[in-house]
């Protein structure tokens, strides 16, 4: 196993899944007529770790990447990040993500996770004291939805938290191209129940709230399932928050879109950011809102993202700040 030290003393966040390396088209047009291509990183967990290390967090990372130039970069990425990583070196090949920007507004992207390292992760490769000493474990539900032993070690990962009284973060992600809603449902339902936060769009509260209609009702619905606090993302509305029976609304900050790629993950780094400050809800909302902004208003999955000192840049509206 490599591993990078471990998080000096205070709260940390803990989190683990797949990383992929990215190959991105930096202009519009087919792939098949050949075009430059600009080399990164991206994962939604690995997303969140970043943001809530720019924050002044501390953030590790669990999983597998391949014993390949690839896997190399994604760990030198997560560690000059200032990410803690506890990766295994596997000699499968590293998780790639080819993102085709076919015109100015519309990009088509494909994943090579079949028979990767990333989908090789087991419930073995996650350290005990790493997950017991975290204050929050964040967890998404694309990881399971890799494969067997990618849900036996996010369940692994699950109850050391829970054994341990560590804060469990779900955020829901379905993606439909790894599996179905009802196989989304059977896996998330029991991984939901024993949440105490849950990160949800509309139509992802309704996976596992079906029948529920509105933010209110998605909410309501997922907390009476065992969570304390539920979050709906709702894009350019913002988002509606349920928190330990107390209700909040966090309106989106207007901003130019480029590119809503990694937008929840970036929400969910600046609300668990400010959760481990120990800032009320309020605050977690208002950060989170700032960050899911400058997701959106910049390219890359992660790249945007602020530093703590930027939190109050998108209230300047000069399109120059001297």
């Amino acid at each position: 196993m490599n591993a990078s030290p471990p998080p000096s003393g205070g709260p940390y966040l803990v989190t683990l899944g797949d990383v992929l390396a990215v190959m991105a088209a930096r202009e519009p047009g087919p792939f098949s007529l050949g075009t430059n291509l600009r080399l990164g990183i991206a994962g939604a967990e690995s997303n969140v770790a970043i943001g809530v290390s720019r924050l002044g967090g501390a953030a590790t990372w669990i999983g597998r990447v391949g014993d390949d130039e690839l896997g190399e970069i994604v760990l030198r990425e997560l560690r000059a990040e200032g990410v803690t990583t506890v990766a295994v070196r596997d000699p499968a090949p590293t998780s790639l993500l080819l993102k085709e920007r076919r015109t100015s507004t519309h990009s088509r992207t494909r994943y090579y996770r079949a028979d990767t390292a990333g989908a090789r992760l087991l419930a073995d490769d996650v350290p005990e004291h790493v997950v017991a000493g975290a204050a929050v474990l964040h967890i998404t539900g694309i990881t399971p939805a890799l494969g067997e032993g990618p849900a036996a070690a996010v369940t692994r990962a699950v109850d050391i938290a829970a054994d341990a009284g560590v804060t469990i973060s779900l955020d829901v992600n379905f993606r439909s191209l790894l599996w179905s809603e009802a196989e989304a449902r059977a896996m998330l339902l029991p991984l939901l129940r024993r949440s105490d936060l849950v990160f949800a769009g509309p139509h992802e509260a309704a996976l596992v709230v079906p029948g529920a209609d509105g933010p209110e009702e998605l909410a309501q619905g997922i907390c009476d399932l065992g969570p304390g606090g539920a979050v709906i993302k709702l894009g350019a509305d913002g988002a509606y928050a349920l928190l330990d029976g107390l209700s909040h609304r966090q309106p989106a900050l207007p901003v130019r879109v480029h590119d809503t790629v990694g937008a929840g993950d970036a929400f969910a780094a600046g609300y668990l950011a400010e959760l481990l400050a120990g800032e009320p809800p309020e605050r977690r909302l208002r950060t989170a809102a700032v960050l899911g902004a400058f997701a959106v208003s910049t390219a890359g999955d992660w790249e945007g993202l602020p530093r703590r000192s930027e939190l109050e840049l998108l209230d300047h509206h000069d399109d120059i700040v001297r």
